[in-house]
């Protein structure tokens, strides 16, 4: 049975839709740019985020990271609260912790950003350690993150930890770890993107999730 379980967060324990695409609105107003279907910018939850505006707005790397730096302005105001918990996710983690788990959050988030919402949502009790992106972008790349997470979650069997996120990245990132995955449909990728991406294991819910977990 996997000791070690790590949690990506946008997507798979809280839904920051409306938080981040606000955010993004915002900073592509600045550049002159306006959105009419919010769903358009679900392309945005999971990647980072400069990454994000030169893939899908074609973006120079400096107007990225301006786009970002505006995104900032006002998800740390107004966007970081503009978020809530998935139906279950509560649940899920308070059964993890009874069979002892350690659970350890693995985020493209930055790591201030992720322990206020951690702790807006009261899930910073459930979580031996915490693990997301530097503002300065030392640490960006989910690859890179896991790798941090596993050392500062002193984990060292490979084979009794697993991955769960909801985007390709997450099990990408994984599989350069040598860690088992678990995608969740309940998310913003789709079970196509993450089965080419290779998750071990696709969760619909987070209840199959937990059967999923209880059992390997």
């Amino acid at each position: 049975m996997y000791k070690y379980i790590l949690f990506d967060l946008d997507g798979t324990l809280t839904n920051p839709e409306i938080g981040i695409t606000n955010g993004i609105m915002y900073a592509l107003n600045k550049f002159g740019i306006e959105v009419s279907d919010r769903k358009e910018l679900h392309c945005f939850i999971g990647p980072p985020l400069v990454d994000a505006f030169m893939k899908y707005y074609g973006f120079s790397e400096s107007n990225a990271k301006q786009a970002v730096a505006y995104y900032r302005e006002f998800f740390r105001e107004t966007g970081i609260y503009e978020n809530r918990v998935f139906d279950g996710i509560d649940e899920l983690l308070k059964n993890l912790k009874k069979e002892g788990k350690n659970l350890i959050l693995a985020t493209s988030k930055p790591q201030e950003f992720a322990e206020i919402v951690l702790n807006y949502f009261d899930l910073s009790k459930y979580f031996d350690c915490v693990v997301g992106a530097t503002f300065d972008g030392s640490l960006n790349y989910k690859v890179d993150i896991i790798k941090v997470a596993l050392e500062r979650g002193n984990v060292n069997d490979i084979k009794n930890a697993v991955m769960i996120g909801d985007r390709y990245h997450d099990i990408e990132g994984a599989k350069q770890n040598n860690l088992k995955s678990i995608g969740v449909l309940y998310g913003f990728g789709d079970r196509e993107e993450l089965e080419q991406a290779g998750a071990d294991y696709i969760a619909e819910t987070p209840h199959q999730l937990l059967e999923i977990l209880i059992k390997n």
